[in-house]
């Protein structure tokens, strides 16, 4: 007992040792809950429970490994790996739900051997459905998107009649005929997609009280992790599956709850009381991560939401240093002062790794990227690419590429395949064999290079980029010329998936065609585009960490930087239109807070530029929550007259403590 109740805090304590009925523990950011969660389940093993009968949900594989090793060194007191029998529950909801079907596949009508669909598998299929049903032609049907979007039904427990009630557009009456042959031909092939896992555990607990009581009776305990981020699937599920005893213990945290666009829904936290009357709360408040002074900026930003759990964080940490709030010219002086500070840092921080820029949309990365190039500075990009390696960029740039060079076939054959519509394999091969053996410099602004196709609408594809290229002139603005590819090959509609980042690869395309009207010309452009390129991006540890404010949750680091707090940035013009998203994208702003350990760096830029022209930002109502007020100069409310020369390590910082 004492390796399971030794350096526990009494709160972490008092719900390590709770075993007897419904328990809700609201963890606080960086409050030891997975090790609180991991102690209890050590302390059920040592009341008796068959490891076998306790079910414990993580969200990720991950999460599930570790905290399985994690378990069994604390009740072996060493080091000894963890055999794979050891808790044969423990891990998500897809993996839990295939262990079920596996052994119930006659209750649940499928068959012994039933194969599952990943994503790919999915869009192949969907794609060939489209194709059989004569929708092909149509652009708007994406089978990315169409996936997208019967995974979004099937997250509320919708099917394809559901689907096709709602379906008022002719778009969604062509997606509700797809989702249909989709549902068919996946049966024919006795395959379940990862919804399926979970829509097909659901109703065979529904249905079937013989089965929903043999595993009700199995699982003596059930622990869910990550309580706030289940959607209404899972949380049915897990109702099911809570037998008369009511031994269930949820971990999460309201403040934290950020992927409603993944289908999670927060109130599911906030309602467990209701679901499961005289259930025990136990707050864990002590924060083991960050200073008091990143933990009360945190704090009175969390504060203005209206639909939240009452905590108060606390440390013992100590104050630490301000939260510092920098307001710079453009977006920039912002990467340059973010490059800077980083460097002027070094002392006290050697290692780079201990550094994090957290920004809201994929599309800010490139300022930063180049600034730390610039200035000799290792990065690396998590749960995202580099700016000039992502798809969108690189489809840009081989239609510039054969621009300045009419024989580039690896840029006439991603132009082929990625961007013109018609093109199937074929005529890209007789386009391409035809291109390699004329003697033009610039074979595809020959007419007739189109001669060697039979298709009318691969001749009308190659007749339009001819047309383009022989359009572009040595002279033209760079910036002008990028925009004009964008617009002649209808980028709008090649990067719209149908998926929340579409936005987000048009936004990348105006970063393009922003830094391109920097240079004099577009040769200029396109040779420092392939060295940005081919720069090394560090994939050793001693690096600083580029990511969205999303992947962050989970991480810490010792210096954080949240960059862009910006009215339309973060929050996003979009997040702010509700109340609700508007509560989210404050809570975002916690969590990037709260991954601060030491110090936390809030940076917003008067000017941003979009598509070549400046417009003026105002800074987050964040910020303002902070205290923090715009004086309406370049520089903010630094202390300095609308004069004044910009100095990016002004001594007067503004700062809340």
């Amino acid at each position: 007992m004492d390796a399971i109740f030794g350096g526990l805090n009494e709160k972490q304590k008092e719900a390590v040792a709770y075993l007897e009925g419904p328990l809700l523990i609201l963890a606080g950011a960086g409050s030891g809950k997975t090790r609180t969660l991991t102690h209890r389940i050590a302390n059920l093993i040592a009341h008796g429970v068959q490891p076998s009968r306790i079910l414990a949900v993580t969200f990720t594989n991950k999460a599930a490994n570790e905290m399985r090793q994690r378990l069994y060194r604390l009740l072996q007191n060493d080091k000894t790996e963890a055999p794979r029998s050891f808790m044969p529950y423990m891990g998500t909801f897809h993996g839990i739900c295939v262990k079920i079907l596996r052994q119930e596949y006659v209750a649940a009508n499928l068959s012994k051997y039933f194969v599952i669909y990943d994503t790919d598998d999915q869009v192949a299929l969907i794609r060939r459905i489209i194709k059989n049903l004569g929708y092909n032609s149509d652009k708007n049907l994406k089978p990315k998107a169409i996936q997208a979007v019967i995974s979004a039904e099937k997250n509320k427990g919708n099917g394809p009649e559901e689907y096709a009630a709602s379906a008022y557009y002719p778009n969604q009456q062509k997606i509700a005929e797809v989702f249909k042959e989709y549902e068919i031909a996946k049966s024919q092939n006795e395959a379940l997609d990862f919804d399926d896992l979970l829509l097909k555990t659901l109703e065979l607990f529904a249905k079937n009280k013989q089965v929903r009581k043999k595993w009700q009776e199995k699982f003596e305990h059930i622990l869910i992790d990550e309580y706030q981020d289940t959607n209404m699937v899972q949380y049915q599920l897990i109702k099911l599956l809570v037998n008369e005893k009511r031994n269930i213990a949820v971990v999460g945290d309201d403040w934290q709850s950020i992927y409603s666009w993944r289908g999670a829904d927060f109130t599911n936290i906030l309602n467990f009381e209701r679901d499961f009357p005289g259930a025990k709360v136990i707050k864990l408040e002590q924060n083991y991560r960050s200073t008091s002074s990143i933990l009360d900026a945190s704090q009175k930003i969390i504060n203005n939401n209206k639909t939240r759990t009452e905590k108060t964080l606390f440390t013992e940490l100590g104050k630490g240093a301000p939260v510092e709030i920098e307001a710079l010219n453009d977006e920039k002086m912002e990467a340059n002062f973010v490059a800077l500070k980083i460097l002027n840092l070094r002392s006290e921080f050697p290692d780079l790794s201990d550094f994090a820029v957290l920004y809201r949309t994929n599309a800010q990365s490139y300022a930063f990227e180049k600034a730390f190039i610039d200035m000799n500075i290792p990065y690396k990009i998590v749960g995202g690419v580099r700016f000039y390696d992502r798809k969108e960029v690189k489809d840009v740039l081989a239609v510039l590429h054969l621009t300045q060079n009419g024989r580039d076939m690896v840029a006439l054959e991603r132009i082929l395949k990625n961007i013109l519509p018609g093109v199937g394999e074929v005529s890209a091969s007789k386009i391409l064999a035809a291109a390699s053996v004329m003697k033009s410099e610039r074979p595809m602004e020959e007419p007739e290079i189109v001669e060697v196709l039979n298709s009318g609408k691969a001749r009308a594809s190659i007749e339009k980029l001819s047309e383009f290229l022989r359009g572009v002139k040595s002279d033209d603005n760079p910036g002008e010329i990028v925009k004009s590819v964008v617009k002649k090959f209808d980028f709008s509609v090649l990067t719209d998936d149908g998926t929340p980042s579409a936005e987000e690869r048009m936004k990348n395309l105006e970063v393009l065609a922003d830094t391109a009207a920097e240079y004099d010309s577009l040769e200029n452009f396109v040779a420092e585009a392939a060295l940005m390129s081919s720069s090394d991006e560090a994939s050793r540890k001693n690096s600083v960490t580029l990511m969205t404010l999303h992947a962050a949750k989970g991480l810490e680091f010792p210096v954080v930087f949240i960059v862009g707090m910006e009215e339309g940035l973060f929050p996003s013009a979009k997040g702010a239109e509700t109340e609700a998203g508007l509560e989210e994208e404050r809570r975002l702003a916690y969590v990037g807070m709260t991954r601060a350990m030491m110090r936390l760096f809030l940076t917003w830029a008067k000017e941003r530029r979009t598509y070549g022209s400046y417009s003026f930002s105002m800074p987050s109502r964040f910020l303002g929550e902070l205290g923090y007020k715009n004086s309406g100069s370049a520089v903010g409310s630094l202390g300095y007259g609308e004069d004044a020369d910009f100095d990016p390590f002004p001594e007067d910082v503004p700062v809340w403590e």
